[in-house]
């Protein structure tokens, strides 16, 4: 791959990435007063992290059992109300633990 073409890519990326960013400021200059799409952007942001991260975590270990009973363990303390920490390291121990009781049995 030449020079030119590497250029010719970063250029294509960035003009798009600045679409992508501009648009809605160019084309939404008056304040949203519809509650159903105030609403749908909020979440907006949870969705796309929930799609990119729970796909990854069931693909991440040995075996889908195991990933299952961190990504329930993860969910439980989460809602319990534990930190982000405290959440990602006990799902890495029980996730750990499964594991090693599946080699035993």
């Amino acid at each position: 791959m030449d020079a030119k073409t590497i250029w010719l890519y970063i250029v294509v990326m960035a003009g798009g990435t600045y679409l992508i960013r501009m648009l809605p400021l160019a084309l939404l200059r008056k304040k949203l007063r519809s509650r159903f799409i105030k609403s749908f952007l909020f979440y907006v942001p949870y969705a796309v992290l929930a799609v990119m991260t729970v796909p990854a975590i069931f693909e991440s270990t040995g075996s889908v059992f195991s990933a299952a009973v961190g990504f329930a363990a993860a969910v439980l303390l989460a809602y319990r109300g534990a930190a982000l920490l405290p959440v990602a390291l006990a799902a890495c121990g029980v996730v750990f633990c499964t594991e090693w009781m599946m080699r035993l049995f």
